[in-house]
């Protein structure tokens, strides 16, 4: 049996950039967890009205997704990522106005704008990491680009602490000079990153998920004339991203306010924790990577499911530093979970893929959702609100376990 490559020689250059894109918004991600901290403190919001950050955030890629996709597939990979690039440095500049306005409703604009960018990204480089190889080994390429995703959700916190909690220590005065400043260099680097972008020579795809049925490389449609919503594993890829992405927003959102609360620390030490926190996530994608040459994706899936099942379960009971490692542990079996979903979900789809990846991504929405709930019972508990994501890893496990399969 010949051994399937990870990716092809000529898609090396072009997969290291893509790479790089799942770090960049990683980057952005994490920051705006720490936003919440900072907004509470500095704007005077609640726990629940700082989840409304999220909500921007995600409520984005509910919006931007479709659009994304259809301009995706008229235009192309590269068309696609620097529309997302463009995106996502207007919103951190729109950052300006809404800290001189010292507006709350005007930051959420702007994080609505830098999703929008975020969601063009996502939904374009997925697909394009699956495309850059055999169909067979689509999920390690994906889990090993979104390690990077988790690369960049260790540095964001590292940058948000600094510039934003350490600056609000001691000082609650309403200073919203440091939010502008980081949001501005980071738009600065996103328009650099777009013109390297812009400069990389990208290969001939010619359109792999259009690859004929017989290729290795082919992602071959096995009912091709079966409506996209017919497809029941397609479908359910999309419920479990919606639960993914809801469990994950709370449980980042909500990070340092349980490190404060319940663990007693300051909101500068809460904050470099979450960076340890993603260091978790980090560590979970490339071990997660190396086991599914040994374990079946889906299987792996479920198996981490349970394990932020019980970790939830202990996160909740405030028992100290047991119940903080169990916070940590979640972010280990987060790490597979949203690429795997989503590589699960595309398969057999051919040229519907990428289509497909559009609803897939519009599951982001989640997050949207998530955090306010878990606010109004953070503002009492944060440690209770913490079984909420129990009832989203129900869904998840449920498609790791039966509906991920391709039905004929």
């Amino acid at each position: 049996m010949n051994k399937v490559r990870f990716t092809e020689r000529q898609y090396i250059v072009i997969f290291i950039f893509v790479t790089s894109l799942f770090m960049l918004w990683g980057i952005a991600h994490s920051i705006s967890d720490v936003l919440n901290k900072h907004f509470q403190n500095v704007l005077d919001v609640s726990k629940a009205e700082s989840g409304l950050i999220q909500m921007s955030v995600f409520g984005a890629y509910f919006v931007m997704s479709i659009p994304a996709g259809l301009f995706m597939k008229r235009f192309g990979y590269k068309p696609g990522v620097l529309l997302g690039l463009i995106l996502f440095a207007g919103g951190t500049f729109l950052f300006v106005p809404a800290a001189n306005a010292g507006s709350f409703g005007f930051f959420r604009i702007a994080l609505f704008i830098l999703g929008c960018g975020m969601a063009t990204l996502e939904t374009v480089a997925h697909p394009f990491a699956a495309a850059l190889g055999d169909q067979r080994s689509s999920d390690r390429r994906v889990n090993f680009a979104q390690s990077f995703n988790a690369v960049g959700a260790i540095i964001g916190p590292i940058i948000g602490t600094f510039f934003l909690l350490r600056a609000t220590s001691s000082n609650h005065d309403g200073n919203l000079d440091p939010v502008k400043w980081l949001y501005v260099g980071l738009g600065i680097f996103i328009l650099l990153v777009a013109v390297a972008f812009l400069l990389v020579k990208v290969p001939s795809l010619a359109n792999p998920h259009e690859a004929p049925a017989g290729s290795e490389s082919a992602n071959t449609d096995t009912a091709p004339d079966k409506p996209l919503i017919k497809h029941r594993h397609f479908v359910w890829a999309a419920i479990a991203q919606f639960f993914n992405v809801a469990a994950q927003a709370g449980t980042w959102g909500y990070f340092i306010n349980y490190g404060h609360d319940v663990m007693g620390y300051s909101d500068e030490k809460a904050g470099s924790y979450l960076a340890v926190f993603m260091v978790m996530m980090a560590l979970g994608r490339f071990i997660g990577t190396y086991l599914m040459k040994f374990i079946a994706p889906n299987k792996l899936l479920a198996a981490f499911t349970m394990g932020s099942i019980i970790a939830c379960i202990l996160v909740a009971q405030k028992w100290g530093w047991v119940s903080y490692a169990a916070l940590f542990s979640i972010n280990f079996f987060f790490s597979i979970m949203f690429p795997t979903i989503f590589s699960l979900g595309l398969k057999n789809l051919g040229k519907r893929t990428q289509q497909a990846s559009s609803f897939i991504s519009m599951g982001v929405v989640g997050g949207a959702v998530m955090p306010y709930f878990m606010g109004m019972i953070a503002d009492k508990d944060v440690a209770t609100a913490y079984y909420l994501p129990i009832v989203c890893y129900f869904f998840i496990f449920l498609f790791a376990a039966k509906y991920y399969k391709v039905r004929y």
